[in-house]
């Protein structure tokens, strides 16, 4: 026992610093190439057009227009902020958020909610003797295109909430 002080080497290496320059996430390629990820594109290009067009009209006339942009333009707002987590990886940041339940119902109310907006825009287009009739009668074309968009979004979310793609908060509960 006397030489055991002698044979121990108490000596640290220093450890291999993470070559991150600062950005504590990565970018998520195959995100853009996957479909959940061109239809959440779509969504925010075709969101755009929506609030876009009815900005673009006196839509203050039409009390029921306030609904359709608010809608539009929150969802718009909600949906960047989305692929932003998701292209960067953040999610995986945070695993103890259930993502794919996140997933399911951000995309299952945002398709109610586009519903209600398309038929409030819909049903209120002007005649069409009004200039602004091409404007609101094309908005009301982009709200049904992308309220189907968020409802395949909540079907691949759903695959993915009941599928295997569900991390360690999902799956911490014994069946």
């Amino acid at each position: 026992m006397a030489d055991f002080p002698g044979k121990v080497n108490t000596q640290t290496s220093l450890p291999e610093p993470q070559r991150s320059f600062g950005i504590p996430f990565y970018i998520d390629v195959n995100f853009i190439k996957s479909i959940p990820g061109i239809l959440l594109l779509l969504e925010i290009v075709c969101g755009l057009l929506v609030w876009a067009l009815i900005a673009s009209t006196l839509y203050t006339v039409y009390p029921a227009y306030g609904w359709v942009m608010f809608v539009s333009v929150t969802l718009w707002l909600l949906s960047i902020v989305l692929f932003v987590i998701l292209f960067l990886g953040l999610d995986e940041k945070l695993p103890s958020v259930p993502w794919p339940f996140v997933l399911l119902v951000f995309y299952a109310a945002a398709t109610v909610l586009y519903l209600t907006a398309f038929l409030t825009d819909a049903a209120s287009v002007p005649p069409p003797f009004f200039n602004q009739h091409n404007n609101l009668g094309a908005s009301a074309f982009f709200a049904i295109v992308v309220t189907l968009l968020y409802a395949a979004s909540s079907f691949f979310a759903y695959l993915g909430w009941r599928g295997d793609g569900q991390n360690a908060a999902g799956t911490t509960v014994p069946v």
